[in-house]
C-alpha cells in the first residue's frame, strides 16, 4: 500500500483528517524525506490541505476548485489532534448564531493556554483566542459535515465580542453584532455561571451598550440585577480600555466612562 492509496482508503471509510505522526506508524519503512516530499506533492496537487503543522485535511470534492477547506470542516478533529478543549467564538460564533450579516473573514477558536507555538502565518484563514478554562456549560453543539462542533451560546458569545473586541474590529463592531443577538439574549441566572468567565468591568462595558447604544431596555435591566447580585460594588471602568478617560462622560448606572463613540453598521 502506498501513502496516497492510505489516504484514499481513510477518505472512503469516512475519517476525513490525519497527522504525520500516523503516516509515520502506518510506513515505519519510509525515511521522513520520503513522507515529506510525498505529503508536499499531494498538497501540491490539491488532494491534501496542511491546516496546521504535522495536521492534514483530504480535500473532499465541495473545496477542490479553491483547495482551501474551511475551518468549520476540520475544527474539531484539529482540536482533538492539539489535545485542547475549544469552542468556536466571537464573529463564528455569532454567525452560527444567526447574526447573518457579520460574516467573518477568518474563523475564530477560543482554547486554553498555553498559547501554540506554530506561526499564525502557517493557517491565516483561523484566529486563535485564549482563556485559562473552556465554560463547557456554556457551549452548544451542532453537527457538521464531519462530526460536531462546539461553539458559544449567545450570552458567552455576547460577552466575549466585548472582552475580546480588539480581535474583531473595536467596539462599534461589537454593538453591530449585539444588535443582531439582543432578541435572542437571555442572561436570568448569568450571576450563577456566567460571570466568574469573565470580568466585572467587560459586564458593566455590555450592560452599557445594550442599554445606552442599542436600547436593549429588557436585557439589559436583566444583566444589571444579575450584576448588582454577583457584584454589590463596582468601580468605573473606561468603556475603550485603550483610550484616556480624562473629561469624560459619566455613566452612573453603569459606572463607565464613555471615552469612546460607538456606532453600529446599518443592517
Amino acid at each position: 500500500m502506498t501513502i496516497r492509496e492510505w489516504i484514499r482508503y481513510r477518505e472512503i471509510s469516512g475519517f476525513p483528517t490525519f497527522s504525520v505522526e500516523e503516516i509515520r506508524l502506518t510506513f515505519p519503512n519510509y525515511s521522513e524525506q520520503v513522507i515529506r516530499n510525498e505529503l508536499f506533492r499531494l498538497s501540491s496537487r490539491g488532494i491534501l490541505y496542511s491546516a496546521y503543522k504535522g495536521f492534514y485535511i483530504i480535500v473532499p470534492p465541495q473545496y477542490a476548485a479553491k483547495r482551501i477547506v474551511p475551518p468549520i470542516y476540520y475544527i474539531d478533529q484539529l482540536m482533538s489532534y492539539l489535545k485542547k478543549p475549544y469552542y468556536i467564538s466571537l464573529l463564528s460564533a455569532a454567525e452560527i448564531l444567526g447574526a447573518a450579516h457579520q460574516r467573518p473573514q477568518r474563523f475564530s477558536v477560543m482554547t486554553i493556554f498555553p498559547k501554540s507555538s506554530v506561526s499564525p502565518s502557517k493557517n491565516n484563514t483561523l484566529v486563535w483566542t485564549y482563556r485559562k478554562e473552556i465554560p463547557s456549560d456554556l457551549l452548544l453543539s451542532k453537527n457538521s459535515e464531519t462530526g460536531v462542533i462546539h461553539y458559544s451560546n449567545v450570552e458567552l458569545t455576547s460577552i466575549d465580542i466585548v472582552q475580546y473586541e480588539q480581535y474583531i474590529g473595536g467596539l462599534s463592531r461589537a454593538a453591530t453584532i449585539l444588535e443582531e443577538l439582543a432578541e435572542k439574549m437571555d442572561f436570568r441566572d448569568a450571576s450563577k455561571n456566567l460571570f466568574v468567565h469573565t470580568s466585572i468591568a467587560t459586564v458593566q462595558r455590555l450592560g452599557y451598550i445594550l442599554e445606552e447604544v442599542l436600547e436593549q431596555k429588557e436585557v439589559a435591566e436583566v444583566l444589571h440585577t444579575e450584576l448588582l447580585s454577583y457584584a454589590k460594588r463596582f468601580r468605573y471602568v473606561p468603556l475603550s480600555p485603550n483610550r484616556p478617560e480624562k473629561d469624560v462622560e459619566k455613566n452612573t448606572r453603569w459606572k463607565v466612562n464613555v471615552n469612546s463613540i460607538i456606532e453600529t453598521d446599518e443592517i
